[in-house]
């Protein structure tokens, strides 16, 4: 049985409107007019026990929508989610005490006194016997190294240092499945990588872990497999190899040669995307990039040779800006 299934799920929100101007704000207290928006739409996926999947897609997408919906927080529409053997927006205890959440905009620490106060409060909401809780605090504070952090008022703290204690926090009660919603927005890329170890520590633990991120750097760590939601609706799951493979279907292959440029080949299936005099940047169709290889070994004898996929953020750049879904 998944740890997570998902199945048409669909949400609706009805948002008011109205037009600019005195004389509209006045008409909207008599009668209000609204539009529907379709946040989720018939959105199916699974995830098992223990696997990291990440949670792709655009501003808008719906992508924190469905975390809420898995977390209980949000009732959907339409569909069928069982979480755990749970009906997520049921709330039951015993579903709740084996999830958490971190959300990189909110916080659930109380702002004006130090997080150590803040983590008892959590221990007693979830009735953490305190020799388990001593044992388990002591272990993530020294893994995200923050000692020093828990006497200080938490107004007081960096964004990085927050969302430490943010982390810690999550994992104080040690649930099976953990959502992440941009926990790495705004910090610095030393400390994006020190929350990225923790969380595959706490996976390779046999955690459940369903991310969203805008940094790639945070996905392509993390994890092995993605979902990809478009305008509400799931438009590719499987692995960053795969959809590059799909939308992208070309590699990008850099020569450096010393080689004159008059005397370079005309190469099958490229496009060249930069010459120097002693450089040639190519974007080769995938079935062509052997034959090209061997070709440009042969007649330019390079110094250098480098054979990648395009980033990650073009690819999705096709998705999401031109409409190529895989």
């Amino acid at each position: 049985m998944p740890a997570i299934a998902v199945r048409a799920l669909t949400k609706r929100f009805r948002v008011p409107v109205r037009g600019p101007g005195l004389a509209a704000a006045l008409g909207s207290l008599v009668r209000r007019s609204h539009d529907v928006v379709e946040a989720i739409r018939d959105l199916s996926f699974t995830v098992d026990e223990g696997e990291m999947l990440g949670v792709l897609g655009p501003n808008g997408a719906g992508k924190t929508t469905t975390l809420k919906i898995l977390a209980g927080l949000l009732f959907p529409t339409a569909g069928e989610v069982s979480v755990l053997g749970y009906t997520p927006w049921r709330r039951r205890r015993d579903y709740l005490r084996q999830i958490s959440m971190v959300l990189g905009n909110k916080s659930q620490l109380t702002w004006d006194i130090p997080a150590r106060d803040s983590f008892e409060v959590l221990r007693e909401i979830y009735r953490v016997p305190r020799d388990a809780f001593r044992r388990t605090s002591a272990d993530l504070i020294e893994r995200l190294d923050a000692g020093a952090l828990l006497a200080k008022p938490v107004r007081t703290l960096s964004l990085g240092e927050r969302m430490k204690c943010e982390l810690i926090a999550a994992f104080l009660h040690r649930p099976r499945l953990v959502f992440l919603d941009e926990p790495t927005l705004g910090l610095d890329v030393t400390m994006q990588r020190r929350l990225r170890e923790f969380v595959a520590e706490r996976n390779a633990d046999g955690v459940t872990v369903l991310l969203t991120s805008h940094y790639m750097a945070d996905v392509q760590a993390l994890c092995r497999r993605v979902v990809l939601v478009s305008e509400g609706r799931l438009v590719f799951d499987g692995t960053l190899d795969e959809l590059s493979a799909r939308v992208a279907p070309f590699k990008l292959l850099t020569v450096t040669t010393q080689t004159p440029p008059e005397a370079w080949p005309r190469l099958p299936a490229t496009r060249v995307l930069r010459s120097t005099d002693q450089e040639l940047a190519l974007r080769v169709e995938r079935d062509s990039v052997a034959r090209v290889t061997g070709m440009l070994i042969e007649r330019l004898r390079p110094t250098d040779l480098k054979v990648e996929d395009p980033p990650i953020e073009d690819v999705l750049d096709r998705v999401y800006g031109r409409g190529e879904h895989p």
